[in-house]
């Protein structure tokens, strides 16, 4: 069984009423905590048309639910009244999933009504194919010449033309001589980790809570308070890994760097001089992005770009690092950053600034052509975030109604059906991958109808 949004050109939109809004959680990972579902939204009309939306990677689907109250009887076509209704709501990071998601859906819902793309609401496109950049990740590719041969393969066999891969203070953990830190604080770091692992397996709600809150309080120490620092020994090994690297797979591929831990600026920039001249498109987020000061002198101090931006949440977070020239990409996640015409707003004004604008995405179908469409409207669109690679083929038909191979050579087309491009999601699947599923896909949130709140902002 295969859930198809029904299409209705011909409905009323003036009479148009948001009547219920339901979730369904999609395991990318089957077997992991329920962290890693993604959830997925429907929002469902009084006309039989629904929209698709999509809660960040790794948020909680409370983010969205809470906002169930404030969109019952609302006309969906209203998208901007609606999303200033509910932006107080969203914030930064995985705390701007749910807004996110009844943007994106509600974008979805008028397409549908209107039988139009988004992208030619937003103004039409400026390419009708979307760059993706592979991500590749370190796990089984501890050594360079790993690294290479699997970004090698996303070229090859797959047709990325750009790429990128961690580098950072995960590749120097157990090489003695290359770190220094507050003695036990590493061991400490891998004990939690550990100890969360065995409590999942062991199935014990209290020993996984306490393992949970071990994490968090471990790894939400800001790059700047931990006490890290890496010697010459771990420079020279940082960057004769990036050299090995881009010896092996050449210097005309696009390669950006991510991950590099939780360090000091000081530090951040001693890596971002010895990594000069390897030609690397950008290097992500190498300090919080909160500190402007800490990315002007980062970005002032190196030749290659500094990028940052998945977890700023509306324009306004992005203003000061655009304002002060203290990035050379901005790189936001459109489930953090405010939905569709929220991140088109953005990559505008960083266009004004001269900078380029990458979009992160590790989520399913669904926020990828979210993003598919922002990027085709907007100009200075560079390439797109692609984080299922192991899976890529179940991931393509998560959804239905698009061609497949999804991502073709290495590019995803934009298409010209209405609202996101796809009919529906593919129910069959989303069970398939997580055999504990219940036989209808979509939970009820009817718990959250009427719940009330005096949340105006001003007396």
């Amino acid at each position: 069984m295969t859930d198809i949004c029904i299409k209705n050109t011909c409905s009323s939109p003036k009479d148009l009423r948001i009547t219920d809004m339901k979730i369904c959680y999609v395991y990318q990972r089957p077997g992991e905590d329920v962290w890693s579902a993604n959830p997925i939204i429907r929002i469902d009309t009084n006309q039989g048309v629904c929209g698709y939306g999509e809660v960040r990677d790794g948020g909680s689907a409370f983010y969205v639910q809470m906002l169930k109250r404030v969109l019952i009887g609302e006309n969906p076509c209203n998208i901007d009244k609606i999303f200033r209704r509910i932006k107080q709501f969203g914030g930064r990071a995985r705390q701007g999933g749910g807004v996110c998601a009844v943007e994106i859906a509600l974008w979805d819902l008028v397409g549908r009504i209107y039988g139009i793309p988004i992208w030619q609401m937003l103004g039409g496109m400026f390419r009708d194919k979307i760059r993706i950049y592979c991500d590749t990740d370190v796990e089984g590719k501890d050594t360079p010449e790993a690294m290479a041969d699997a970004l090698i393969e996303r070229m090859d066999k797959n047709g990325y033309t750009f790429l990128k891969m961690d580098v950072g203070i995960g590749n120097l953990m157990g090489i003695d001589g290359t770190l220094t830190a507050p003695l036990g604080w590493l061991e400490k770091g891998r004990e939690v980790y550990a100890e969360q692992e065995a409590a999942f397996a062991s199935g014990d709600d209290a020993r996984i809570r306490a393992a949970r809150a071990a994490v968090y309080d471990y790894y939400n120490v800001a790059h700047p308070f931990t006490g890290i620092h890496v010697t010459n020994k771990g420079l020279d090994i940082l960057e004769e890994r990036v050299k090995l690297i881009r010896e092996k797979i050449g210097y005309d591929v696009p390669l950006a760097t991510d991950h590099y831990g939780h360090i000091g600026l000081e530090d951040c920039i001693a890596i971002a001089q010895r990594l000069d001249g390897y030609g690397l498109a950008w290097l992500e987020d190498m300090v919080p992005w909160q500190y402007t000061d800490q990315y002007i002198r980062l970005s002032q101090s190196c030749k290659t770009p500094i990028a940052t931006g998945e977890d700023c949440y509306l324009l306004d977070d992005f203003k000061p690092l655009l304002d002060a020239r203290a990035v050379g990409v901005i790189h936001p996640d459109l489930l953090s950053s405010g939905g569709i015409l929220e991140t088109k707003k953005i990559g505008d004004y960083a266009q004004e600034k001269g900078v380029a604008m990458a979009m992160h995405m590790a989520e399913t179908p669904v926020a990828a052509m979210a993003c598919v469409q922002c990027a085709a409207a907007t100009e200075n669109f560079l390439a797109l975030e692609f984080h299922s690679q192991k899976i890529v083929d179940k991931w393509s038909q998560l959804v239905t109604g698009l061609p497949m191979p999804l991502i073709d050579k290495g590019f995803i087309d934009v298409p010209y059906k209405p609202g996101l491009g796809f009919d529906g999601l593919n129910e069959d699947l989303i069970r398939e991958m997580d055999p504990n599923h219940p036989a209808d896909i979509w939970t009820s949130t009817d718990e959250w109808n009427n719940w009330t709140s005096h949340d105006r902002l001003w007396s």
